[in-house]
């Protein structure tokens, strides 16, 4: 009697840890940050939320600092190497489609994937976030020169609802996916807007 006792002991403890490891892993609500009172703090405290996504490696392995992506949780060097190419689909004769299909494949054994989507791609250079700070992150993302031309209210549609975007929550087998959801990042991206859309100080 007494080691089944200690047996539903050990796990409950162990799904109260794992709970709260997802909960760490997630993401809080937009509703979080409105005791913050100061309009311009709370903007900054919703960019670093949002932070939690945009520096996953989910995100940075398709943002890199180099014209070759990254890739699994370590973020290292693209395997084979390749190449941006001239419009982030990869060189000609080496393009992204040639091994990424239109969705994630699952290996045999089930624990590792190919991922796949249908427009496969690197984000462009001019937003490289790999190595960047935060801050200078979020400047990136306000420049429509380097943002692909967006308004911050085309930004925040396109954290809501690009469907390349969306890859990041659902990787495959083998793939830790992004923090959350998102539609909780567009709802943080919504709120960092509305309080405008500050960046964090520079360290």
């Amino acid at each position: 009697m007494k080691a089944g006792l200690i047996a539903l002991g050990g796990a409950a403890l162990a799904l109260a840890i794992t709970a709260s490891a997802q909960q760490e892993a997630g993401l809080r609500p937009v509703s979080a940050f409105a005791s913050i009172a100061d309009k311009d703090a709370r903007s900054v405290a919703l960019f670093e939320e949002m932070g939690k996504v945009l520096q996953h490696p989910r995100c940075l392995n398709c943002h890199p600092r180099t014209d070759r992506p990254n890739q699994g949780e370590a973020m290292t060097p693209h395997d084979p190497p390749v190449t941006r190419g001239p419009d982030g689909h990869g060189a000609p004769g080496l393009e992204c489609a040639a091994c990424h299909g239109p969705r994630n494949v699952a290996f045999a054994g089930g624990k590792s994937s190919m991922p796949g989507h249908p427009d496969w791609h690197l984000a462009p250079a001019s937003m490289a976030w790999e190595g960047k700070s935060l801050a200078e992150i979020c400047e990136q993302l306000k420049d429509p020169k380097r943002n692909g031309g967006r308004t911050l209210a085309q930004l925040t549609e396109h954290n809501a609802k690009d469907r390349l975007i969306s890859w990041g929550w659902d990787p495959g087998a083998g793939r830790a996916p992004a923090p959350g959801s998102q539609a909780q990042f567009g709802e943080l991206s919504r709120a960092w807007v509305a309080s405008g859309a500050k960046c964090p100080a520079a360290k």
